[in-house]
């Protein structure tokens, strides 16, 4: 199973179409809308399943999502993909800069995301791709 979300490039408000979901902007309540998005789409998966593994895969959706709102100006793209035991979240920005880790500052806020996304993915990859990059996030799913 595959859903893919756009950020806008293209399309607009709400339309939903074979799968298809627009979701537009770059506000902090892009991150929550994402979650309900996942929790759909996992749901879908594992009717019964409401364990760690969804709770990971939704934190790993709030944080991608939020980093590309917070430090590239929003997300362009957003998409999951069920595999054999797996759930691969993706999101997609307009930045060409790679996320880097934060050292740790208790009189900072935030610098805690990426770090735990790496910790709770099987694998993750950045790439680059016409008008700025891709982040995807493997994760453990059993259905």
């Amino acid at each position: 199973m595959v859903l893919l979300v756009d950020g806008g490039g293209g399309r607009d408000g709400a339309e939903e179409d074979e799968g298809y979901v627009c979701l537009t902007g770059g506000s902090p309540q892009m991150a929550v809308r994402a979650r309900v998005v996942t929790r759909v789409f996992l749901r879908a998966l594992a009717p019964d399943g409401d364990g760690a593994e969804v709770e990971s895969v939704l934190l790993v959706v709030s944080e991608l999502v939020t980093n590309a709102v917070r430090h590239a100006g929003g997300m362009t793209g957003f998409g999951l993909r069920a595999g054999q035991g797996t759930v691969t979240v993706s999101v997609e920005d307009a930045s060409r800069v790679p996320p880097q880790p934060q050292p740790a500052d208790p009189t900072r806020p935030g610098g805690f995301g990426w770090p735990l996304v790496q910790s709770l993915a099987i694998d993750v990859q950045v790439s680059g791709r016409r008008g700025g990059k891709s982040v995807s996030a493997v994760l453990p799913f059993s259905r």
